[in-house]
């Protein structure tokens, strides 16, 4: 005879406790927990060794050949450059992100592509969430908008509808594929386990089942994750740890750009981002971001700025927009978008405080054009600058570009990667940029844009804003 286990499950850190809690001790997430039931055996079963090898001994790490990974070639370029160049073989990669934010369209534009290429690559399509059809449908619109008329798809792309892992793996076994694509891990499931789909210990187990067979194939092994309500993969820490690399694919849905960006990568760089624009024949690669970010840009309109943000080794310029607007109520609002909440807080003290600006009587509004996130302190100069041009009626000059972090003394602090920043401004035509004052000397900035250098905020404002006495 068996009985059932109770337990419950935080779904955002994994952690396990025999009574359901309102707070998660380890991760302080509410609410958080869901209920598992498990069969335990009568007798204690038979433990079976488990690992990536039939058979382990230890090795001399010289005598291990590994000098350089072989990548696979993606034809997606900015899905390559994400990844740190392309595929390597035998890894597994997470790639999460809002429903609807175009995860499945761009792993089938990758399995289209890597498949359909030369040398052709076998690709196996796993789908617990749509028919055959529905991805069949969808791979013929985005072939046809692609400019062929009547697309003929490769012998070497196979789509399979199913969630039962044990199934899937035979049919891996017997397939050999080189890459395998999992929508996704949250439909999959093991009889082995009572629990539902989705839940953390079969996510845990499946993740860990295809590990094991990516590691000792050589194939590699793409998951696409839901996310929870607070925009993180449902059971993150426990996903995390087991794959090598993790994407998320974030954007405004009512925007057209994403961005797909890798926050973990044993084979890369990590804080990557790749820019794609969703159009009717799929993710389309943004090649110069910035361009496409300024495109609309409205030159000399108060309460606009361009900032010059990294995102990994990328540099991009964003425009900055700030309005601000008088208010009848008690506490004035205060409302970011793309932008962190408390830093808006943080600078429009700075402007109350230090340049006098009357913003406790205004609401303030800051807006990051494209949809895009900004978090790194880089853009405080270019927000201050978009807030005091609306308060002014004062156009920030239009061949101008702001970088610089602003502390709470008012004073202007330095930013790394400036040389990226500066060439890639002087590269789209700004002639101007304005940054912190060299406390010491260092690596000689590039001289092809003239530079302003600022001490405090109030002279970088002064540098920055057209007929700002």
């Amino acid at each position: 005879m068996s009985k059932t286990i109770s337990q419950f499950v935080c779904q955002q850190c994994g952690k396990v406790i025999p009574r359901r809690l309102g707070k998660c001790p380890q991760c302080g997430g509410w609410d958080t927990f869901v209920e598992e039931l498990l069969q335990a055996p009568s007798a204690p079963a038979k433990s079976h060794p488990r690992g990536m090898n039939a058979r382990s001994e230890p090795r001399r790490m010289g005598d291990i050949q590994g000098d350089a990974e072989e990548r696979i070639p993606l034809p997606i370029g900015e899905f390559a450059r994400v990844l740190g160049g392309g595929v390597v073989p035998g890894s597994i990669v997470l790639v999460g992100g809002d429903p609807g934010i175009g995860k499945s369209t761009l792993l089938l534009q990758m399995a289209l592509e890597m498949a359909g290429g030369r040398p052709a690559k076998k690709v196996l399509y796993i789908s617990g969430e749509e028919s055959e059809r529905q991805i069949k449908m969808r791979a013929l619109r985005l072939t046809r908008l692609a400019g062929e008329p009547s697309p003929s798809f490769s012998e070497d792309l196979l789509l399979l509808t199913e969630t039962n892992l044990d199934a899937v793996l035979e049919h891996v076994s017997a397939l050999k594929p080189d890459l395998l694509i999992v929508d996704s891990i949250q439909t999959v499931y093991l009889p082995d386990l009572s629990s539902t789909a989705g839940s953390v210990s079969q996510v845990r187990e499946c993740a860990n089942r295809l590990r094991e067979m990516a590691k000792t194939s050589g194939m590699a092994v793409f998951l696409v994750g839901h996310v929870t309500k607070e925009g993180v993969i449902a059971g993150p820490r426990v996903l995390e740890h087991i794959v090598d690399t993790v994407l998320y694919l974030e954007g405004d849905r009512f925007q057209s750009y994403r961005l797909l960006r890798s926050v973990k990568n044993r084979f890369g760089a990590t804080a990557e981002v790749g820019v794609f624009e969703m159009r009717e024949r799929g993710m389309v690669e943004v090649l110069n971001p910035s361009e496409a970010f300024l495109a609309e840009r409205l030159v000399n309109a108060p309460g606009s700025s361009i900032a010059v943000t990294m995102e990994g080794t990328r540099p991009l310029l964003v425009e900055m927009q700030g309005l601000t607007s008088p208010s009848n109520l008690g506490n004035p609002r205060r409302t970011p978008n793309g932008v962190d909440f408390n830093r808006l807080l943080l600078i429009t003290a700075v402007l109350t405080r230090r340049l006098g600006l009357r913003l406790a009587e205004q609401d303030v509004f800051v807006n990051v054009i494209g949809g895009l996130q900004v978090s790194e302190p880089a853009a405080d100069l270019a927000i201050a600058a978009a807030i005091a041009s609306s308060m002014k009626d004062l156009p920030v000059r239009a061949d101008t570009v702001l970088i610089g972090e602003v502390g709470l003394s008012g004073e202007m602090r330095w930013v790394g990667q400036m040389n990226h920043r500066l060439r890639e401004a002087a590269k789209l035509g700004f002639k101007v940029a304005v940054i912190p004052h060299r406390v010491r000397a260092g690596e000689p900035l590039p001289k092809e844009i003239e530079l302003k250098e600022a001490r405090s905020l109030r002279e970088a404002l002064s540098f920055a804003l057209l007929n700002d006495k």
